[in-house]
């Protein structure tokens, strides 16, 4: 019974060591790979990772990652000349396969999403006096730009200072997000002297999307009440390397 009892001790402190030694190991892990991140330019500011599934040992020793999961709420994506806030980004990376020493991986699938606010999504579009089209104009200067608030399902509103514009939707191709369908409202287009009249549509193109993943092809843009939601999508993605 004492023999018994030692060898069940025994490996109660060694399964103890071995599970220490496995999340010291996934920390490590996981430290590694958001610094190759940020230095790589998959990601502009520094992400929270946490590798999935356990023990991560025999995942490390196979070179594959069955589960990794990005956060960040300071990346900025934009369109090459203006940059934004892409707030409470999260993905989640589906069979990352990657190198020795982290010089490189591939990811099988990948999902994610983020946030764009509505401020930020105006600074992304053109200003106000150029989207009018024919011989009206709205009376406002060079650089002023449309107050975008939601407007319901797939649907953004317009307005400029407390003259409300219009409401127009929101889509995407690939990475090309337009708004589009804006019928200036009757006292916007008293102000602007046309009738009948919509706006231009307005489209940005976004570069250097985080985690190496796309605008997915279906409601990659999606209007919510509190900002533009980024939807991200992608197979075979290089994440690092």
């Amino acid at each position: 019974m004492r023999g018994w009892l030692k060898a069940t001790i025994g490996l109660v402190v060694l399964s103890g060591l071995l599970v220490g030694a496995d999340r010291i190991a996934v920390g490590v892990a996981e430290d590694q790979a958001a610094d190759r991140m940020v230095s790589s330019g998959r990601m502009s500011q520094r992400p929270d990772i946490s590798i999935e599934g356990f023990p991560f040992l025999t995942q490390a020793l196979s070179m594959k990652l069955d589960d990794v999961r990005i956060s960040s709420d300071g990346l900025t994506v934009g369109d090459g000349g203006r940059q934004v806030a892409l707030r409470s980004f999260k993905a989640r990376l589906s069979g990352v396969t990657v190198s020795d020493s982290l010089r490189s991986a591939t990811v099988d699938s990948g999902t994610g999403s983020g946030l764009i606010s509505y401020a930020d999504l105006a600074l992304l579009l053109p200003p106000a006096s150029q989207l009018v089209t024919g011989a009206g104009k709205l009376p406002v200067g060079g650089n002023t730009r449309l107050a975008l608030s939601y407007g319901g399902p797939g649907k953004v509103k317009a307005a400029l200072g407390p003259i409300e514009v219009g409401e127009g939707s929101v889509h995407n191709s690939g990475s090309t997000v337009t708004a589009d369908g804006f019928q200036l409202s009757a006292l916007a287009g008293m102000f602007a002297g046309v009738t009948d009249q919509r706006l231009k549509p307005m489209s940005f193109t976004l570069d250097a999307l985080p985690a190496g993943l796309k605008l997915a092809d279906k409601d990659g843009a999606t209007p919510l009440p509190e900002g533009l939601q980024l939807t991200f999508e992608g197979k075979g993605v290089k994440l690092l390397g």
